[in-house]
């Protein structure tokens, strides 16, 4: 809330404010009360309820007037002072109504409303102004946390867990800020004022009537924690639900080609039940304070009208009395219900708590070293990498210089794609070094090491944006010129314009109105675009048929030209043309050579091969 502090604090002052306003009510209908009387015995002090002058004055109300004799005559003065200037403007019995009388009878009341009335306004357009800001820059820091966060956390964690808390949590603490915490002060000086006029009127009545509240109070705290748990149980089934959502949209063609769509609606209907349960145990805990509250009210109502009878108090002191009494209670349902409403939102507030004090396992040096260039070479040394207890890697050690060519092959887990994660720096070895130039990667920012490098993968991801921004991903200042010559280089400028807005067409969610080979040359031509002297190639035409395989690897060859190369392949024929090639198995390096030399080994390579159909000349 720091950047919004001036409006935060004219809203908390308004707030303020109009509490305070709630005692002016009691004075006001008091006064107006007194004047029901005849002139020869309304000489009390509207305020207080006290007795100054007049016939009709109590022994008992006479030794009470004395009890406080300065502060007594301090508010015999202001009554003085406020009659002289209100008694023209307000009727009052056996006194002749003229124009000013019938004004101020029927403007009196309506003035201290729209006092009120106004400053209520503005402090909860105050309030509403910061909590929407306050909400607003919450989702922005959650998302920039979460793309800040290392490969690991997203492994570890549901798309339907993220997108609760981006959504679903930050929505329920928005509606705790903008509902609560303008009632949290505004009431609680509501209560201040009103409770300090009532001390004015009778301070022992007064504390007879707090007795009430710590039994109020008791019940609320009891019905909070019912409503936190509530909270917490139906957001646990949040995720549950939108986890199920999330993979059967993504997953569609294979929920119906299995007939799964009966049996992922029941498992979602399951997770509705779960949440229809603990929501209703919410709507209990919140809707239980009113009817607890109105009854102890009532009770004390009831008590202090039986005593205000018994002890024959004027009828000022029942009105000012009820209507206080009105005005203090109606702040606690409203702390209550805001008591609540904090309890809620504190199951989603904990699970914000918990993702922005996650730590990436992959952090920048805060020194880090320059990188102007690759120009020498990339060394893995003694590299060893592992996800938990299980190594990955073990012991790799390889040298790629620059403008060599690099084939990477193995049977699937063998640690291929590990090998490119890690020298992308998506992940840190867990063992020896991996170094560019020279340099740690570690020891580089991510920007300085990243923009060396072009990634093409199997798992082609194309943004719901125009084709042109989908290109111009891989350079994000890239010019209109330099887009259209990336896809002419990927031969994707033919397809692109017949698209029915060509560059600017919006490709819908996932690529999905693309083919795969269209996809493809997109995340080519985006490679093109970046123009890195360092090309990762991870099984990019794996998802391929076999023409459009060899249609793509045409760009991919022109694409690997004057470019240090790193190719993850499972059809081991596109690393025909590599410098080197390296067989990956349990995570070690146990071949290396040409493609040729690997072949004629009779190898692990050579097996391989033999099953694509390839063998030794």
């Amino acid at each position: 809330m720091r950047p919004y502090w001036t409006r935060l604090v004219i809203g908390i002052v308004l707030g303020c404010l109009c509490g305070l306003t709630a005692s002016s009510f009691i004075w006001a209908t008091g006064t107006l009360v007194e004047r029901l009387e005849p002139p020869e015995s309304t000489n009390t002090c509207a305020l207080c309820g006290k007795q100054f002058v007049g016939p009709k004055e109590s022994k008992k109300n006479k030794l009470k007037a004395t009890s406080f004799p300065k502060m007594e005559a301090r508010f015999q003065h202001w009554q003085h002072s406020v009659n002289d200037t209100i008694d023209p403007w307000l009727p009052r019995v056996d006194v002749k109504f003229d124009w000013r009388r019938v004004l101020g009878g029927l403007l009196f009341l309506p003035l201290l409303a729209i006092v009120r009335g106004t400053t209520d306004y503005f402090s909860n357009y105050c309030m509403g102004w910061v909590s929407e800001r306050v909400i607003n820059d919450l989702r922005c820091d959650v998302l920039a946390k979460l793309t800040s966060l290392s490969l690991d956390y997203f492994n570890r964690s549901t798309t339907g867990d993220m997108l609760t808390r981006v959504n679903v949590d930050t929505v329920n603490l928005h509606r705790a800020l903008r509902q609560g915490t303008g009632d949290l002060f505004k009431e609680t000086f509501t209560m201040i004022s009103v409770l300090v006029a009532l001390m004015i009127v009778d301070w022992k009545l007064t504390l007879i009537v707090l007795i009430f509240v710590p039994v109020i109070v008791l019940p609320l705290f009891v019905l909070g924690k019912k409503a936190r748990r509530a909270g917490r149980e139906g957001r646990r089934a949040n995720v549950g639900q939108n986890s199920l959502l999330i993979e059967a949209l993504a997953g569609i063609r294979v929920l119906k080609a299995f007939n799964l769509e009966a049996h992922h609606t029941e498992r979602f209907r399951e997770f509705s039940k779960k949440l229809i349960h603990h929501g209703m145990k919410g709507v209990q805990a919140k809707e239980m304070a009113n009817p607890i509250i109105e009854i102890i009210g009532a009770l004390g109502v009831s008590a202090l009208l039986v005593y205000l009878f018994w002890s024959a108090r004027s009828l000022p002191d029942l009105v000012k009395f009820v209507t206080g009494l009105a005005f203090f209670f109606v702040p606690i349902k409203k702390i209550a219900a805001v008591h609540i409403l904090f309890e809620q939102a504190s199951a989603g507030v904990e699970r914000l708590m918990e993702l922005l004090r996650e730590k990436a396992s992959v952090v920048e040096p805060l020194r880090p070293k320059p990188l102007k260039g690759f120009t020498k070479e990339i060394v893995f040394e003694n590299v060893g990498f592992s996800y938990g207890h299980n190594p990955v890697l073990k012991n790799v050690d390889l040298c790629l210089s620059r403008g060599a060519k690099l084939g990477i092959v193995g049977e699937s887990g063998s640690g291929k794609s590990t090998l490119v994660n890690l020298i992308f720096r998506f992940y840190d070895a867990t063992g020896g070094a991996v170094k560019i130039d020279g340099i740690d990667v570690r020891e580089l920012s991510f920007a300085d090491l990243r923009d060396q490098m072009a990634l093409v993968s199997q798992d082609v991801f194309v943004f719901r944006t125009s084709v042109a921004d989908n290109i111009a991903a891989g350079k994000q200042n890239a010019t209109r010129t330099e887009i259209e010559a990336a896809a002419r280089a990927a031969n994707a400028h033919d397809f692109i314009m017949q698209l029915p807005e060509g560059y600017d067409t919006v490709i819908g969610e996932r690529g999905m109105t693309l083919s795969g080979g269209q996809r493809q040359r997109l995340a080519i031509a985006r490679a093109f675009v970046r123009n890195a002297p360092i090309l990762a190639l991870d099984e990019a035409t794996a998802s391929l048929d076999s023409q459009t395989e060899l249609e793509v690897q045409k760009e991919i060859d022109c694409l690997e030209e004057n470019r240090t190369v790193i190719s993850v392949a499972h059809r081991l024929s596109t690393l025909a043309n590599m410098d080197q090639i390296i067989v990956l198995a349990k995570g070690e390096i146990v071949e290396r050579g040409t493609f040729d030399d690997l072949l004629r080994a009779k190898g692990l390579f050579a097996s391989m091969a033999a099953r694509q159909g390839i063998f030794a000349t």
